[in-house]
């Protein structure tokens, strides 16, 4: 009789190089040509093994894999990330109008983008938690109300201080979107078709400016509303879409979750000591890879704040351009967006997350020049569009790269908040472009005008560089299949069933539970699930130093 041979799944990862440049050089092939790596297989373990890259698939029958209710999710994540877009775009198009109606300069007005931008950390918090525990739907419809609500505030802000006020909360609500738009989106996504999806849903914020920059050209200056109307229609959009919402069924995950529960019901207060207590166990464990994404997504956050927020107005102010060419040139660059993200989200899935980020930000940073120094319209209209389709490029890798990169139980929670962090830390793009240009005027065509190519063209290179040193420094998990690992907080339900010993219910030293599987110092092979346990994964303090290890200095492959 043969005997039968078990492949036990690796969960400890390999032996770690030592530090020099054997490691480097492993690490950077690994970068285009991954041998092996970590991600979560079929049983929500995070395993390491070989990957491979796989064969180029027509985009269309990428698009062909998806169900209907699959597109309904997507969608839904999709519209809902455009009204996040529109909204913010509502008051960088507006920086003119709104000088004029609070009699403040240009810079001063931008502070309304900085303070909507360090509140929106708040707001990734408060409902990527709420994701997490109670699931997409409600904490959507809620934030996207709250949103419409504060958009209506705008237009009644009496003066510029209630108007900054107003702007700060506005920016706790957009905090919340994408994360949840994300999540939801891509959670419910075949494998295989992510990084294509991941491409279109990061254009939403697109998108978004587009929808708001036609109302701002054709509509704002033919309503009595003037500068008000831009924000009355964002509040409507917005609302209609929170409506949609609610006739759209919940993800996937906790569809099944409710069902396991069989109508019994869990204490909040207990749904909170779980969540918590996963939470602080998940954090001695990732606390470095929070780190690294929240400065990724800084970089990613300095590129399209850095070249967006200000665009209308370099054009307008910086190259002499009326309002109506400065806000065409600055639509045709967000075309570049749409068509960059798309494709190079495609890409991404066959070649790979770094790798595709690290050479559209190269070739972003060749082309700077074409952004900045022809005269022409029709010269600088084209830079922009094949800038943006660099900057907006490596964007639409983003929802992607950042899921597979996040706890996997709290994949609502992490990768808002790491994004939010990073946009934290981006708010002065705006003011901090307004403030040199202004500062440091240079003579134009016979004039003299804020020098905002300048202001641009220097930082625009620095955060090219700095993206593609950090990504090239970096890990990715690409193919994870993080779907199949229980949310947060499942120990609330666990710990209630009748006869649940203390180890069911995660309880003991240095642990915290994700469904049955647990962060723990411990190093016993006891404290690992079962393979094939769909609700956990595999991960204590050892394995994570040796993640941890590779994630910043080597060896980080990718599972395609």
């Amino acid at each position: 009789m043969s005997e039968v041979k078990v492949t036990v799944p690796n969960t400890t990862g390999p032996t770690p190089m030592p530090w020099g440049w054997a490691r480097a050089k492993r690490h950077w092939i690994d970068i285009w040509n991954p041998t092996e790596g970590w991600y979560i297989n079929e049983s929500g373990e995070r395993v390491y093994g070989p990957v491979t890259r796989p064969p180029i698939v027509n985009p269309f029958k990428v698009a062909a894999m998806l169900t209907g209710k699959q597109w309904i999710f997507f969608l839904v994540g999709l519209w809902a990330w455009t009204m996040d877009g529109y909204d913010f775009h509502a008051g960088s198009l507006s920086i003119t109008n709104l000088s004029a109606y609070f009699h403040q300069s240009r810079d001063t007005i931008t502070e309304s983008i900085t303070l909507t931008l360090l509140f929106r950390t708040i707001g990734a918090a408060v409902f990527g938690i709420a994701g997490d525990m109670y699931g997409r739907k409600w904490p959507m419809v809620i934030n996207l109300i709250i949103i419409a609500a504060l958009q209506i505030g705008t237009v009644y802000a009496r003066n510029w201080h209630e108007f900054l006020a107003v702007r700060s909360l506005f920016g706790v609500g957009m905090g919340g979107i994408w994360g949840l738009s994300a999540s939801m989106s891509l959670e419910n996504m075949p494998v295989e078709a992510r990084g294509l999806f991941s491409g279109i849903l990061q254009q939403g914020y697109a998108l978004g400016y587009i929808i708001a920059a036609i109302f701002n050209l054709y509509v704002v200056p033919n309503s009595h509303f003037g500068w008000k109307a831009l924000f009355y229609i964002g509040a409507a959009l917005t609302g209609f879409v929170a409506l949609l919402r609610c006739f759209f069924p919940e993800s996937r995950i906790y569809l099944e979750n409710k069902a396991k529960r069989n109508g019994e019901k869990v204490a909040v207060s207990k749904k909170i000591r779980a969540f918590s207590k996963e939470g602080g166990a998940m954090l001695k464990v990732y606390w470095r890879r929070a780190v690294y994404a929240s400065f990724m997504m800084a970089a990613f956050n300095f590129s399209s704040h850095g070249s967006q927020d200000m665009y209308a107005t370099y054009m307008e102010v910086g190259k002499g351009f009326s309002k109506k060419q400065s806000t065409k040139a600055a639509l045709i660059g967000k075309v570049g967006c749409v068509v960059g993200g798309t494709i190079c989200g495609y890409l991404s899935q066959f070649y790979g997350r770094r790798a595709t980020i690290i050479v559209v930000s190269c070739v972003g940073a060749c082309l700077i020049p074409l952004w900045v120094l022809p005269e022409s319209w029709g010269a600088l209209t084209a830079g922009a569009f094949l800038l943006q389709f660099c900057v907006q490029g490596a964007w639409g890798v983003v929802p992607i790269h950042l899921s597979e990169l996040s706890p996997p139980q709290f994949r609502a929670t992490f990768p808002g908040i790491t994004y939010q962090i990073g946009n934290m830390i981006s708010s002065p793009a705006a003011q901090l472009l307004s403030t040199m240009a202004e500062r440091y005027p240079k003579v134009y065509k016979g004039v003299l005008r804020p020098d905002y190519a300048g202001a641009q063209s220097y930082f625009m290179t620095v955060i090219f560089i700095w993206l593609a040193i950090w990504l090239a420094i970096g890990h990715e998990e690409i193919g994870s299949r993080f779907e199949n690992v229980a949310r947060a907080g499942h120990d609330a339900f666990d710990a209630e069933k009748p006869g649940a010993d203390s180890a069911e219910r995660g309880e003991g030293v240095g642990s915290g539970s994700g469904g049955g599987g647990r962060y723990s110092s411990d190093t016993d092979e006891k404290t690992r699930p079962a393979a094939g346990d769909r609700s956990s994964i595999a991960k204590d303090d050892v394995e994570g130093e040796v993640e941890m290890r590779e994630y910043v200095g080597g060896g980080g492959a990718s599972k395609a």
